[in-house]
C-alpha cells in the first residue's frame, strides 16, 4: 500500500513542473502513459472521496468528531 510519503513525492512531482516537462518533452508513448496515469489517478480520487464519506457517516465518525469538539 502507498503511504503518505509516496503521495508527497507525487505531489512534488506535480508541483515542481516535472510532470509537465516530461509530457512536453516526451515521445507519443510517454505522453499517452502520462495521460492514462492522470486519468487513473482522478478515478482513484473519486473512489477515495466516496469511501471517506462512507466511512465517516457509516461508522458514526462525524458524530464522534462533533462530540470531541463539543467537549473542548
Amino acid at each position: 500500500m502507498l503511504n503518505c510519503a509516496d503521495l508527497d513525492k507525487l505531489a512534488e512531482y506535480f508541483a515542481c513542473g516535472d510532470l509537465e516537462f516530461d509530457f512536453e518533452h516526451g515521445g507519443e508513448e510517454r505522453r499517452q502513459m502520462i495521460l492514462e496515469f492522470l486519468e487513473k489517478l482522478m478515478d482513484l480520487a473519486d473512489q477515495a472521496d466516496e469511501l471517506a464519506t462512507k466511512l465517516i457517516f457509516k461508522g458514526g465518525m462525524l458524530q464522534q468528531m462533533a462530540g470531541i469538539k463539543d467537549q473542548k
